[in-house]
């Protein structure tokens, strides 16, 4: 897979899924909703650390800088 996501992506990615994390475990949000963001923050990260959204491949939307062929 060719990667789709830029760096400022990754960031804003992984802030927030830190800031879902500290709110789950301090219990500011809680049952359902909560455990459905906090699987939410971990792809997320996950996204982040691969550099590839899937859902940017069908609409084709690129956040990185193009590659020179």
């Amino acid at each position: 897979m060719k990667k789709n996501m830029g760096l400022a992506d990754r960031i804003i990615r992984i802030i927030i899924a830190a800031v879902i994390a500290v709110l789950f475990f301090t219990g500011v949000i809680e049952g359902t909703l909560g455990i459905v963001l906090l699987v939410v923050a971990g792809i997320f990260v996950l996204t982040s650390f691969i550099k590839v959204c899937p859902l940017y491949m069908p609409f084709g939307i690129r956040t990185c800088s193009r590659e020179k062929e």
